[in-house]
């Protein structure tokens, strides 16, 4: 019943019982009592307190608020402060108005009146971090975070910690941009997999960023894996968390699972690959256009031979934690190859194909074309800034028929150098030529199923 009461409803009824609960006898007020704890919601030592008038109800407390010490005015004044100091915190603010304040005023920046500067001068950090709370929500610049939508809610976390030595097919995926130094306009991708039991390593090319691209690529790629790809590992990329993706994973029966916001380590397999065999093939440049895709997909052809087929990697064994020190102990160094050899899950007609094409493979002749591919790319390359530093001389002298229309501009870039080290210094990325006379092996650039 209490709560069909008003607050209006409930202060008359305690004034209406608390003259007859006063005179009444010690029955009375018992009675009294329970009918007023009944009917009005309160507790039954509450009601005897407001009844005996020790307090009052909470609907008449509304007139004792303690003043307010800082107005409008007091607040404005701060902001305009908080603005001058380049929008510091409270404690660092408060710190600041022995200084700042006086230098204002000697400029004639800010004139407080004579009530408004005491306060100011001892307003504490906590009140000052209380009255800027909304002109921080508005003038904020940072970026919060989302809420989760229905969609990212319904695809499980998995984390570094959860995978426990599953079979050859639970791969991580992840896209790196060849944006260059600008991240504007369109550019080229890379669509690393990495299996989790193995390591092999798959990249694939994209034109852009697009889901549908990623789901074709990554439909394409399942014919030739060396084994049935049984799952994949997100991020929380917009180019990943969708309906498209999501929806063809569950018709062809993977598991679609997705790592933590803002933490890398849970796909820390294909973050790594990303930098031995991505960044280390192809660098950091910007590449654009369906040409760069074209050399990004003959270089990946070799790459992904040469990597799973020739290049042993080490895997985590066990991890201990002693106090401060984190002690890491890892298996023998062994190619995906090796590993997918070894592996039970592995059907004996794949181990019999890897075997096969293992002993047609010339790792010479794989880093051979590797290298032509690099040399193709840096001249590419080189002749595009070649034409931007002929476009830019050309401005320089006053000539403008050189362009389409009017008001075309070229931005000249100076970093020339695919690769850490210059061609031909014998450094990592250095382009080297084997000797005539390799052999090419035919067919080996995809591995059926």
């Amino acid at each position: 019943m209490a709560r069909e009461l008003t607050k209006t409803a409930r202060q008359e009824l305690v004034q209406a019982v608390r003259a007859r609960y006063g005179a009444g006898s010690r029955e009375m007020k018992s009675r009294i009592l329970e009918e007023f704890a009944s009917v009005s919601g309160y507790h039954r030592k509450s009601a005897i307190r407001i009844l005996n008038g020790a307090v009052y109800p909470e609907e008449d407390q509304r007139g004792h608020r303690r003043p307010r010490i800082y107005d409008e005015a007091a607040r404005q004044a701060l902001i305009v402060l908080w603005e001058a100091s380049d929008r510091v915190c409270g404690r660092r603010l408060k710190a600041l108005f022995p200084i700042l304040v006086p230098a204002l005023e000697r400029n004639g920046h800010l004139m407080l009146d004579t009530v408004i500067r005491p306060k100011l001068l001892n307003m504490s950090a906590a009140t000052i971090d209380r009255l800027l709370r909304d002109i921080r929500t508005v003038a904020s610049s940072r970026r919060r975070r989302k809420p989760p939508t229905a969609l990212r809610r319904s695809v499980p976390i998995r984390t570094f910690a959860d995978w426990n030595d599953p079979v050859p097919g639970f791969m991580e995926i992840d896209l790196v941009s060849h944006s260059g130094e600008v991240a504007a306009g369109s550019f080229a991708h890379t669509l690393t997999l990495t299996d989790i039991a193995s390591g092999w390593t798959e990249c694939l090319p994209l034109l852009f960023r697009d889901s549908n691209l990623i789901v074709e690529a990554i439909d394409g790629l399942r014919r030739s894996l060396p084994f049935r790809l049984a799952g994949i590992d997100i991020d929380n990329g917009s180019e990943f968390l969708n309906d498209i993706l999501l929806g063809y994973c569950g018709t062809e029966g993977i598991a679609f699972t997705r790592s933590r916001p803002y933490h890398k380590n849970d796909q820390a397999w294909v973050e790594q690959k990303n930098g031995s065999v991505v960044r280390r093939f192809v660098g950091y440049h910007r590449l654009e256009g369906s040409n760069a895709v074209e050399a990004l997909a003959r270089l990946y052809s070799a790459t992904r031979l040469f990597v799973n087929f020739f290049q042993p990697s080490f895997k985590l064994k066990e991890k201990i934690r002693t106090g401060s020190r984190v002690l890491k102990r890892y298996h023998a160094p062994e190619t995906p190859t090796s590993r997918l050899l070894a592996s039970d899950a592995v059907a004996g007609e794949v181990k019999a194909r890897l075997r096969e094409i293992t002993s047609k493979l010339d790792p010479l002749q794989l880093l051979d074309e590797i290298r032509r591919v690099q040399h193709h790319m840096c001249e590419s390359r080189m002749a595009r800034l070649r034409t931007r530093h002929f476009l830019s001389e050309t401005i320089s002298r006053g000539s403008w028929r050189v362009f389409p229309r009017r008001g075309a501009s070229v931005r000249y870039d100076r970093h020339i150098n695919l690769w850490r080290n210059r061609p031909g210094t014998g450094g990592r990325g250095a382009i080297r030529s084997l000797p005539g006379g390799v052999k090419r092996v035919n067919g080996w650039r995809s591995i059926p199923t």
